[in-house]
């Protein structure tokens, strides 16, 4: 749902404020009037849907341990990817903008190297054991070094996990923001588990869980 709308305006007259263009995609737009839901979906955009974090908003994303990032490269070739945390990790720094740490991990860098291709990124954080619900928030990401980060917001908290220290973060301009319906979100028991922050050993960072490691793939060396 990503938006190419723009801001409202001010129309000059001191007070009305006129919609330049509806939120979303083209795509979406033409669909909505192929399938017969434009109307539904207006209602959405009105009632819904905001270009800011609101305080609820802000207050739930204050305890949410989890979220998943879309991106995609420079060619729209797209990545999902899964984030965690302690409660709070994604730190909004206020009504428009967040940012979320990113740690030492595998390497790759998929999500860093899509945004510095593409900006724009999608997430999703859902509540699966308290309030069942979930948050949309779309915007335009960068990446900030984690000195700047600091030193731009010295009231960012330490992080509390044991061996683990943010490398840099991705701030994120927020364009919408919007709720994920409750009604196919399953109920989840949240229970114990002892994590391994910060490890490189392959087996605490689940090994080869998938058996990939001897399977053929076009990008290897030719083997004899």
């Amino acid at each position: 749902m990503a938006g190419s709308g723009e801001p409202p305006h001010d129309d000059g007259g001191g007070g009305a404020v006129i919609a330049l263009h509806r939120p979303g995609s083209t795509g979406e737009h033409v669909l909505q009037q192929r399938y017969g839901t434009a109307e539904r979906a207006q209602r959405f955009y009105e009632q819904a849907m905001l270009d800011h974090l609101n305080d609820r908003m802000r207050e739930f994303l204050g305890r949410q341990e989890m979220m998943f990032v879309a991106s995609s490269d420079g060619r729209g070739e797209a990545d999902c990817t899964f984030r965690a945390g302690p409660p709070g990790f994604v730190r909004v720094l206020d009504c428009r903008w967040l940012a979320w740490p990113e740690y030492r991990g595998n390497g790759v860098l998929a999500t860093l190297g899509n945004i510095s291709e593409n900006p724009n990124v999608g997430l999703l954080f859902v509540d699966f054991f308290r309030d069942v619900i979930g948050l949309h928030v779309n915007g335009r990401a960068s990446i900030v070094e984690h000195r700047t980060m600091a030193a731009n917001h010295p009231g960012l908290p330490a992080d509390p996990v044991p061996g683990r220290h943010p490398e840099r973060w991705v701030s994120v301009r927020v364009h919408e923001a919007y709720i994920h319906c409750a009604k196919h979100i399953p109920r989840l028991l949240k229970l114990p588990r002892d994590r391994a922050w910060g490890s490189d050993d392959a087996k605490r960072k689940g090994g080869d869980y998938f058996g990939a490691r001897d399977e053929p793939r076009p990008w290897s060396a030719q083997r004899d």
